[in-house]
């Protein structure tokens, strides 16, 4: 698996670590392929709108996309000169992401891992995106750390969840919203090294998924000083 940005090719491409799915990592990935495998498309195909709104002003560089589904984000980076790794646990999702990275000229490396486990390297992207990935409380905080010590001087963090009043405990699937990250729990873990420019809940600027009611996000837009 190639997580450096320096390794991307001139062709876009898929860099799979752990073979096909029924290899990888013990079937992690298998509840995310059976999602996405369960229709031709699960999302609109528009990049998020936090996306959209916190970065359209920054100069493109190198940017990590966790958790990148069908590529929305991370494509809609390259086509503004960024050059992106898009990293996903599903080997479906990155196939049907790669599949539609047209005018993007190998400014893509599709990337299938494990990001809570399988830390970015340091200091190597000026965006760490971070979009409605279900990252989990854990002690210590190592996977949200390996996610912050990814961002390099200079560069941001950009992290939007759904806001907690739009979520309900589902005890039948065992899902608490308490157990995930949110944006202020991560302002409270950054320090002097950081300048927190956004901590805020806002209105959704694009219609909640259909089934949901999702109306309002949260969002952490945080850059680490030179």
């Amino acid at each position: 698996m190639t997580l450096n940005p320096q390794a991307n090719s001139s062709d876009d491409q898929r860099d799979d670590q752990y073979g096909d799915q029924s290899d990888d990592q013990g079937g992690e990935g298998r509840p995310w392929d059976e999602m996405y495998g369960s229709r031709d498309r699960i999302f609109s195909g528009n990049p998020n709108g936090v996306l959209v709104a916190e970065t359209i002003g920054l100069p493109p560089g190198r940017a990590l996309d966790v958790g990148c589904g069908e590529g929305a984000d991370a494509l809609w980076l390259a086509r503004r000169g960024w050059q992106v790794t898009a990293v996903d646990i599903s080997g479906i999702a990155l196939r049907r992401a790669a599949a539609a990275a047209t005018g993007t000229e190998g400014r893509v490396a599709w990337v299938r891992a494990n990001l809570t486990s399988t830390p970015p390297p340091t200091g190597a992207f000026d965006l760490v995106s971070v979009h409605y990935f279900p990252l989990m409380r854990r002690p210590g905080h190592a996977a949200l750390r390996g996610l912050l010590d990814a961002v390099a001087p200079g560069g941001t963090l950009l992290f939007a969840t759904h806001a907690l009043s739009d979520l309900a405990p589902r005890q039948e699937e065992g899902f608490d919203p308490a157990d995930y990250y949110q944006p202020d729990d991560i302002a409270q873990l950054l320090g002097p090294a950081w300048n927190v420019l956004i901590n805020e809940s806002r209105p959704r600027a694009a219609q909640p998924p259909a089934g949901t009611h999702h109306t309002h996000d949260t969002v952490l837009r945080a850059v680490r000083l030179p």
